[in-house]
C-alpha cells in the first residue's frame, strides 16, 4: 500500500509519516518499482499503535522505546502520565478558577484585571505577612469565593482573623460556601468554617449556626453555641451546658448562659439544667423538672458526651465544681436555692465555692 492510501485510511498525514521514517519510528517495508514506499500490513499496525500511546500522551522518543525495547515495562511510564495529567489538570484548575474570579469582580479595564490578579496572588502567598496584608487591604474587587477559600486554608491565626474581619467586612454573601466547609472531612477546616460563620451577622449565619448544634464535630458545636450564646439565642443551652461539664471552653460558655439568663424563664431553665448534670438530688433541681429542662436534658443526651457521662447528673468533682461556678451569674430563686443547697454539699470544694457565691449574692 502506498504512502497516499495509507494516509487516507489511517487518517495520518503523508507528511507525518515521513517524519515518523526520519525519526526511526516507523520504516515503510518495501519500495515499488519506481522508488514509492509501500507498507505492509505490519507497517500498518505499527501505525495505529503510534497513534493510541499519542492519544495518552507519550512522547514519540517514549513511544519508539515502547515499541523497540523488549525489556520495556509500561507500568513506570503509565504511572508517570498519570502523574503528570493530575498535575496538569490542578494546574488547568487552578487557572480555571482565577480566570472565574476575575470574571466575578466585573473588571472594567485592563488595570482592574492586574489589581485582583495581585490580591489573589497575594491570598496565595507563601509569606502569612503577605497574606494578611492582602488581607487587610482587600476590598470589592476581591470575589468572595477567594475569601472563603483563603479562610479556610488559612493555619496562621492572625491571618486567619484578618480574612475573617475581611469576609465580614465585604458584605459579600459568603455564607452559603462557608457552610459547606462545616462537611469537610479536615477538622481544622470545620473549625475555620464555623468560627467564620460566627463573625457573620445575619439570618442565614444565625440558622447554620443553629443546625451546627447538631454537628457531629463537638469543636463545631461548641463554636456555634458560644456564638449563639451571644446572640441570644436559647437553643444553645444544652451545648454550653454540656461544654461545662466536658470543661471545654467552659469558661466562655458560662459566660454565654449568663447573657442568655436575661430574663425568669430563661434563668430558671439554665439553672435547672446545671443542677440536673450536679445529680445533687436538691429540692432546687425537684423544683425545676419541667417540660422545658427535660427538653433541654434530651438535648444534651442526643448532642452527645464521651463515654461513661451520665445523662442525669456528673460524679467526676472537677465538672461538679464547674457547675457550680457557672451558677454565679445566673440570677433568680432556681439558682440561689441550688446554692444553698450546694453550701451543705458532701465535697467540699462545690461547697465552698458554693458558699463563696451566696455571699457575693447577698452582697448585690
Amino acid at each position: 500500500m502506498l504512502i497516499g492510501e495509507v494516509a487516507r485510511r489511517s487518517g495520518v498525514s503523508a507528511r507525518m509519516l515521513r517524519h515518523y521514517e526520519s525519526l526511526g519510528l516507523l520504516r515503510p517495508s518495501g519500495r515499488t518499482g519506481s522508488g514509492y514506499r509501500e507498507y505492509s500490513g505490519e507497517d500498518i499496525r505499527r501505525i495505529f499503535h503510534i497513534e493510541s500511546l499519542r492519544s495518552l500522551g507519550l512522547s514519540l522518543r517514549e513511544i519508539g522505546r515502547a515499541l523497540d525495547d523488549p525489556g520495556f515495562t509500561p507500568s513506570a511510564l503509565v504511572d508517570d502520565l498519570i502523574r503528570q495529567t493530575r498535575e496538569r489538570i490542578a494546574a488547568e484548575t487552578d487557572l480555571l478558577t482565577r480566570l472565574r474570579r476575575i470574571d466575578a469582580a466585573e473588571p472594567a479595564g485592563w488595570e482592574d484585571v492586574l489589581q485582583v490578579v495581585a490580591v489573589l496572588q497575594a491570598l496565595g502567598s507563601k509569606s502569612p505577612a503577605a497574606r494578611q496584608r492582602a488581607a487587610l487591604s482587600a476590598g470589592d474587587e476581591v470575589p468572595v469565593e477567594a475569601l472563603v477559600e483563603a479562610v479556610l486554608r488559612e493555619t496562621e491565626p492572625n491571618v486567619a482573623g484578618a480574612l475573617r474581619w475581611a469576609l465580614a467586612r465585604s458584605g459579600a454573601d459568603g455564607t452559603a460556601l462557608l457552610a459547606k466547609g462545616l462537611d469537610s472531612p479536615v477538622a481544622a477546616v470545620r473549625e475555620r468554617a464555623v468560627r467564620s460563620l460566627a463573625e457573620l451577622a445575619g439570618d442565614e449565619p444565625t440558622a447554620h449556626l443553629r443546625d451546627a448544634l447538631a454537628h457531629p464535630d463537638v469543636v463545631v458545636r461548641g463554636h456555634a453555641a458560644l456564638a449563639l450564646g451571644t446572640r441570644g439565642v436559647a437553643d444553645a443551652i444544652p451545648v454550653l451546658i454540656y461544654m461545662i461539664v466536658d470543661g471545654r471552653n467552659d469558661t466562655d460558655a458560662a459566660d454565654a448562659l449568663s447573657v442568655l439568663a436575661s430574663d425568669t424563664a430563661t434563668a430558671d431553665r439554665i439553672a435547672g439544667g446545671l443542677v440536673s448534670r450536679l445529680g445533687t438530688g436538691t429540692d432546687a433541681s425537684a423544683d425545676i423538672s419541667t417540660p422545658t429542662d427535660t427538653g433541654t436534658d434530651q438535648c444534651l443526651h442526643e448532642v452527645g458526651g464521651p463515654a461513661g457521662h451520665s445523662t442525669h447528673g456528673t460524679t467526676e468533682a472537677p465538672a461538679r465544681v464547674r457547675l457550680t461556678q457557672s451558677l454565679a451569674d445566673i440570677p433568680g430563686d432556681t439558682a440561689s436555692r441550688a446554692l444553698i443547697e450546694l453550701a451543705q454539699d458532701a465535697d467540699r470544694a462545690v461547697a465552698v465555692t458554693a458558699t463563696y457565691l451566696l455571699r457575693l449574692r447577698d452582697a448585690h
